[in-house]
């Protein structure tokens, strides 16, 4: 094994379709039009000298190493700014050129420290390379002179010398290494564009500075990793490089963070990881990435980690360390008792969306044909299932529409309840860039998010509707489209059901739909929803993206539709820079979905009671299926409290933490007489769990995740599994101890079972996705390299459905009781329910949920910023602390669930979606007043936890 080495071409590729034929160094080179000198010269396999190019931003030109000579032109041009031209002739390699790049190269070194062998970018240092390839030998200007690397200068303190920025957790900034060659800085603007970092100074006192020469931590940087990555010196540089060394091998994996899906090169000396570099080939990430990918893996060598399968009879008990033999026969035993003594029916199983597809096949296959019955689900049910209905009633597939390279090509981009920024943060950064080139944005939230307004960023249309109104305003919309003409008959005619369309037109045509009479109840302008809707209607390609702002309500299926309906009305879909694009919260949470994770469905989407389907399952599994749907999460819990469901494997997930109404999740869980939990941590579940099944991080796996864009990406194992199995093996093991003849012996072997039970996955193999890189489905033999456009030529369906959305008002209201609304959602440093990145230097940025309130109704309740308040509903209460912003509006209240301290979902109410019971996380009835100290809920659930927890003996390690 060795290092995956990418190759740096200086500029990014050009788009142009017009070639240009030229010749550099005596070769004959044929390139797209608006190639730079440089870039061409690298596609020919000659290297020309750089230090402030980088293909992942635009030329700067200013290091003067790559300058060249063109004949019939005077001067020596840098090859990174100058484009080819026909028959151009370029040299790269004279006598005065490399004089030139000699004498530039002493003034960098005559300015920079000469601690090569211990500095920590000795072997992986740009400027080591170039000095080398322009043949320095010798610096005549010394090194004791005017220069920024020593803290004194002949015994006098230097003031050009700067002391080292530690304070960021993940890298270190050190001034004194520092060329200005600005790649930081710029990879910041056109890559990030948060535009944290800046050149303070001018000529030879000119230094990079985060903010108004603050420290990285103070300062606007969100830890992308862009600068580190860009940087050709050690000047930033990873700690965990400098504390452990350069990597020595490396292997293409997929974060297991958000749905995104980016691609990471996961760099190891042995079996220690040192640095996760984002690929640049990653068709999901383009070579950028998060602070949560780049940075936040600490968390699989966590001492909390639990690397031992433990049991107790009940939940009130220490738990014991057994062997893993031991752990599955008692699991196995028990489930048969149960199903003994109340039934078939009477478990159930609940699917990861972190774990890979190859591992949540598995877990549905043992529960359909081990178990008997179809009760499984898995968290869409609590986040995205408004998606695979809404969609699949409209489209007919239950899945974005778009990649994310298609975002390059919207003109108008409506965001709906989500925050992209701060949720999926890589795709906001492209996002952000499309954005900075002039396309326009809509976007309809109860808060102000970072992407309404951020530097040289504003929304056209900041649509602050009340929360729970997200019907309404998409029926809005569309009723101005519609009485305006602005729809698309053309597209309509040929694409959708026109019948249909004037049965919904004249629906959303009527009085009550008007702008004017939504907006009492709303609360959004008129005015302003009018002039969104004009702009989406005639902007160009208008591309809709839509987060769990929309579908965690208990109309969150009907939103989903009626973004449908508004997609098909103005033509925007099947094409680049158009479509409707779920973006999904879970790095596999699509995949789940596919993978038959739902009680109604087989994998791929096909109803359980249909008998072909089952044929094909029943003759490869050697069992009979049961035709009728299992019971759903909610519905799991509830006959648990009914006394009728008394068993539950859990995989990778932590209910009781992430699904509402904490409280009735305990009261199920609590009254189950075997609950299996596996995972990497005690998560809040494992408190009412029975057995304790450790898991294996994405690190120490071979499988596959699918991101938000029906994008199929490989995951490979880089370490040895710490706790012994593979998630995949887990579940294998347990199915034989249950009886099942399970053999598989590499998870690419299940992916092949998968490929000939699911259509959409047809010719999807770890051979055919190592070859091809990634591919999304449906990938079949109409599709071979998949389908990153859907609906092009025609629905899945056939025709496309409009479909009535009546809003109907939640039945959670406010009240002189409960006067304001909660809403929840995520932030950027923090994960989900926090279980991974709590566990790393992630809780620096975010150490605490907090409630943000507005002024207004702060000033009422006589709050304080930063004050203890207590948060209460109908359901419970639990007690956080204050942030005062005007990011709520007045009347709504907003807090993450990222720290089970605070448990967030105590609060939410057992409310649900009509269609998919998604919970209605984001309207909750609430009042907020002054708190002196946790809730008596609080401190009962800390006890329960902490007795919970106990471990009572250590399994001693085999000789």
């Amino acid at each position: 094994m060795s290092l995956i080495h990418e190759i740096d071409y200086g500029t990014p590729a050009s788009k142009s379709e017009a070639m240009v034929t030229l010749t550099i160094d005596g070769q004959q080179i044929n390139v797209p039009e608006g190639t730079s000198i440089m870039r061409a010269s690298m596609e020919a396999g000659i290297k020309v000298p750089k230090l402030c190019a980088t293909d992942m931003v635009d030329a700067f030109g200013s290091c003067r190493l790559c300058l060249v000579e063109i004949e019939g032109r005077n001067g020596t041009p840098a090859s990174c700014t100058t484009p080819v031209a026909a028959n151009m002739v370029v040299h790269t390699q004279t006598g005065r050129l490399k004089d030139i790049r000699r004498g530039v190269m002493e003034l960098y070194i005559s300015d920079h420290p000469l601690d090569c062998l211990t500095c920590a970018a000795n072997g992986d240092c740009e400027l080591q390379d170039m000095a080398g390839a322009v043949g320095l030998r010798d610096v005549r200007y010394g090194y004791e002179g005017d220069n920024h690397v020593k803290a004194r200068s002949n015994g006098d303190i230097n003031l050009k010398w700067m002391p080292k920025d530690e304070s960021n957790p993940y890298f270190t900034y050190d001034p004194s290494k520092c060329i200005v060659c600005s790649r930081c800085v710029r990879a910041c603007e056109e890559v990030q564009g948060t535009f944290a970092l800046t050149i303070e100074g001018r000529g030879f006192g000119s230094r990079v500075s985060p903010g108004m020469h603050e420290n990285f931590i103070e300062s606007e940087c969100v830890s992308c990793g862009a600068c580190v990555q860009a940087c050709p010196t050690a000047t930033l540089t990873e700690k965990s490089v400098i504390e452990i060394g350069q990597p020595e091998h490396s292997a293409v994996t997929t974060c297991a963070y958000c749905g995104v899906g980016c691609s990471f090169k996961a760099e190891m000396r042995g079996e220690e990881l040192v640095r996760m570099v984002p690929w640049k080939d990653g068709q999901a990430n383009r070579g950028h990435s998060c602070v949560k990918g780049r940075f936040a893996y600490g968390y699989s060598t966590h001492k909390d980690r639990i690397l031992n399968p433990m049991i107790r009879e009940k939940v009130s008990d220490p738990w014991r360390e057994v062997s893993w033999d031991e752990a599955f026969a008692h699991v196995a035993s028990e489930f048969r008792r149960i199903q003994y003594q109340y039934g078939r029916e009477a478990i159930g199983g609940i699917t990861s969306s972190r774990c890979t597809n190859e591992e949540t096949y598995l877990v549905q296959k043992l529960i359909r044909a081990g178990f008997g019955n179809n009760n499984v689900d898995t968290c869409a049910r609590v986040c995205h299932s408004p998606t695979g209905y809404g969609l699949g009633q409209t489209f007919g597939t239950s899945a974005g529409t778009q990649n994310f390279d298609s975002v390059e090509q919207s003109d108008v981009v409506v965001i709906i309840g989500a925050n992209p920024t701060d949720g999926h943060p890589v795709f906001g950064s492209r996002l952000k860039k499309r954005l900075r080139q002039g396309a326009k944005l809509i976007v309809i939230d109860p808060r102000r998010t970072d992407i309404v307004r951020s530097p040289h960023i504003e929304a056209s249309y900041h649509l602050p509707l009340k929360p729970g109104t997200n019907v309404a305003v998409m029926t809005a919309l569309a009723h101005v489209i519609v009485t305006e003409g602005l729809f698309d008959e053309t597209f309509i005619r040929e694409r959708c059901d026109w019948s249909e369309f004037e049965d919904w037109a004249g629906f959303v045509a009527e009085p009550q739909y008007s702008p004017e009479q939504t907006e009492i109840f709303t609360g959004v302008p008129a005015a302003d929803l009018r002039g969104a809707a004009r702009l989406f209607a005639k902007g160009g390609n208008g591309a809709i993206y839509y987060g769990l702002g929309v579908t965690e309500h208990s109309q969150g299926s009907t939103t989903v539709i009626a973004i449908a309906n508004l997609a098909m009305a103005t033509g925007n879909i099947g094409r680049p820079g158009v479509g409707v694009n779920p973006l999904r919260g879970q790095n596999n949470v699509q995949g789940s979905c596919d993978m038959g994770s739902f009680p109604h469905e087989l994998p791929g989407y096909r109803h359980i009671s249909d008998d072909a389907t089952r044929d094909i399952f029943e003759k490869l599994w050697g069992v009979k299926l049961n035709d009728e749907p299992g019971l759903r999460i909610p519905n799991m819990l509830d006959a648990a409290v009914d006394g009728s469901f008394k068993g539950l494997y859990v995989q990778g997930e932590d209910i009781l933490q992430s699904d509402p109404d904490t409280k009735h999740v305990a009261a199920g869980l609590a009254a189950m007489e075997c609950v299996v939990v596996q995972d990497l941590f005690l998560n809040e579940t494992a408190n009412y769990a029975h057995v304790f099944l450790p898991g294996s991080t994405f690190l120490e796996k071979d499988g596959t995740f699918t991101n938000a864009e029906r994008r199929i990406n490989r995951v490979r194992k880089v370490m040895s599994p710490r706790n012994g199995y593979g998630d995949w093996e887990v579940t294998q093991k347990l199915a034989q101890a249950m009886g099942l003849n399970w053999n598989y012996t590499h998870p690419s072997e299940i992916m092949d079972e998968i490929a000939v039970t699911t259509p959409s996955f047809a010719m999807v193999s770890y051979d055919y996705l190592d070859k091809i890189g990634s591919v999304q489905w449906p990938c079949n033999e109409k599709n071979p390299l998949g389908s990153p456009i859907m609906h092009v030529d025609g629905f899945v369906r056939g025709k496309g459905k409009f479909i009535r959305t009546e809003y109907v008002a939640t039945d959670e209201r406010t009240g002189p009781r409960f006067p304001l609304l909660l809403t929840t959602g995520r932030t950027l440093s923090q994960y989900n329910v926090g279980a991974q990145t709590r566990r790393t230097e992630n809780v620096v940025w975010h150490a605490e949920d907090r409630l943000e309130i507005h002024p207004h109704d702060a000033e009422q309740r006589g709050i304080r910023d930063g004050d203890w308040v207590k948060l209460g509903s109908r359901s419970g209460d639990t007690t956080l602390r204050s942030l005062i912003t005007d990011r709520v509006a007045p009347g709504v209240v907003y807090t993450t669930f990222h720290h089970p301290n605070t448990q967030a979902n105590v609060i939410t109410t057992d409310f649900s979606d009509w269609a998919t019971n998604c919970p209605e996380y984001k309207v909750t009835a609430v009042q907020v007043s002054p708190s002196n100290g946790p809730s008596e809920w609080q401190r009962e659930y800390d006890e329960q936890a902490r007795q919970s927890r106990r471990i009572a003996s250590k399994l001693e390690a085999a000789e």
